[in-house]
């Protein structure tokens, strides 16, 4: 009785020390993402020179040029986003199937090939991207919207491939071999049985690389000269020039259209366990 007794109040001693172990992590939670989130919303739903409640902002940017300016923004946001990921699972597919099979890929280092641009500096990627174009004669002012979908790509790729090689691992072998013993053709099996067990990676890699393509203007600017402006680049401009209401509006816009790929996503995922 003693002894269960004791070993109770050990574990209470546990519980309370991970509860403080958990103090640094939501004391950063707090400051650099609750804040600035709550600070975006007091911003956008404030008037700038009475501070009172207001929808001026958000009408503000849907009327006249600023509506034109809005729609080109949101458009040229979600069409780069959009193609990129379409590029990425494209070339990430094939590349991450031969990485998990042991056919192909016997040693690991191939996958740390592919993943090692992540190791470097995101700006010093893209400068080496826009120098690398040039030498092969792509001028970014005469290329804009092809050399900034490269550059997306370049830097979005390895996005695309862990979740699909993560995937891939954990493919059932038996269903694979159970297709092509029942007569199934190569490409039948791939179609019919390696693609639809992949679709969660699949769709987690079309979620890992839409979201920050979309809000990610750094390249864009480098490579389009900033004739492609992404809304990550819209409220950048307008923090810049004191327009914090403006600027955490597009905020909030942005906010709004990644929160429906994620809806998208979880959406897609619980229906595909359902079908299971």
């Amino acid at each position: 009785m003693e002894a269960t007794k004791t070993l109770s109040r050990n574990k209470g001693k546990v519980r309370e020390t991970r509860k403080w172990l958990c103090m640094p992590y939501g004391i950063f939670l707090i400051l650099f993402i609750i804040f600035p989130i709550l600070l975006i919303f007091y911003y956008a739903f404030s008037d700038s020179t009475t501070g009172f409640f207001t929808l001026r902002n958000f009408t503000s940017v849907f009327e006249g040029d600023s509506s034109v300016t809005t729609f080109k923004v949101i458009g040229q946001s979600l069409g780069v986003a959009a193609l990129t990921t379409v590029i990425c699972i494209l070339i990430a597919y094939p590349i991450a199937y031969i990485l998990a099979n042991s056919k192909f890929n016997k040693n690991v280092v191939l996958v740390y090939l592919f993943l090692l641009p992540m190791w470097i500096n995101f700006v010093i990627r893209t400068v080496a991207t826009k120098q690398l174009l040039i030498f092969f004669g792509l001028d970014p002012a005469l290329h804009p919207w092809t050399c900034s979908i490269i550059g997306m790509v370049y830097n979005y790729l390895p996005f695309a491939i862990l979740p699909l090689y993560n995937t891939m691992l954990k493919l059932d072998k038996s269903q694979i071999e159970a297709a092509a013993d029942l007569g199934a053709s190569p490409v039948q099996v791939f179609f019919k049985t390696i693609v639809p067990m992949t679709i969660p990676g699949i769709v987690s890699a079309a979620t890992m690389t839409f979201m920050p393509t979309m809000s990610s203007y750094v390249i864009t600017d480098a490579l389009s000269g900033r004739t492609i402006k992404l809304i990550g680049g819209q409220i950048e401009h307008q923090f810049l020039h004191s327009q914090l209401n403006t600027g955490s509006v597009y905020a909030i816009i942005m906010l709004a259209l990644i929160g429906l790929s994620v809806i998208f996503e979880n959406f897609f995922s619980e229906k595909k366990k359902g079908a299971r």
